[in-house]
């Protein structure tokens, strides 16, 4: 059985789990999220615990054992506490604004990278004196947020040389030694 999947999810006060058919809907504090599970997955509610099972031992089902009771898990943590990612820009003359929902970046291309934002995500950016530009990103889908994040860092990947690109916050790059002056 799966390891993942057999653990019960705890269910915090404030927060609603509902089932009808195939839809698994979670809503709290922080919005609502919905996820569609698989006819071979049975979503169950015991007092403050939600449990996941399987109907069959077929290879697709225990695939998606695990998976769906992660997904709920997600949900249900995204709505009470949310996610929130700080990205960092590392670089000489690497800038970051916002514009509502819209981020503005200058990532040391020809042209500016313009990029909107669903609505379910919160932005922030920082540009303080001598520290490298930061965006903070907040949202309850933790899939969404971290396509978003993952788009962003799309624009300009940290190298491995310099260090420079759009990074994670406390994320920790390899560094490679440059080439050195060839002794004959």
């Amino acid at each position: 059985m799966s390891r993942i999947g057999r653990l019960p999810i705890n269910i915090p006060s404030g927060v609603t789990v509902s089932i009808k058919d195939s839809l698994v809907t979670v809503k709290g504090s922080k919005g609502e999220l919905t996820q569609e599970i698989s006819p071979n997955i049975s979503v169950e509610i015991n007092g403050n615990e939600c449990i996941v099972s399987r109907q069959n031992e077929e290879k697709d089902s225990k695939s998606k054992h695990g998976l769906y009771r992660s997904l709920i898990n997600n949900m249900i943590i995204g709505v009470s506490e949310g996610y929130k990612k700080e990205m960092e820009l590392v670089g000489v003359g690497y800038r970051v604004s916002n514009q509502g929902q819209v981020l503005e970046f200058s990532l040391g291309y020809t042209h500016q990278i313009f990029l909107g934002l669903p609505k379910e995500i919160k932005v922030e950016t920082k540009s303080e004196r001598n520290q490298n530009p930061i965006v903070i990103l907040e949202s309850a889908d933790k899939q969404l947020i971290g396509q978003v994040c993952a788009k962003i860092r799309s624009f300009r990947k940290p190298e491995p040389y310099k260090g420079k690109g759009v990074k994670f916050v406390g994320e920790y790059i390899r560094r490679k030694a440059g080439k050195s002056a060839g002794a004959k």
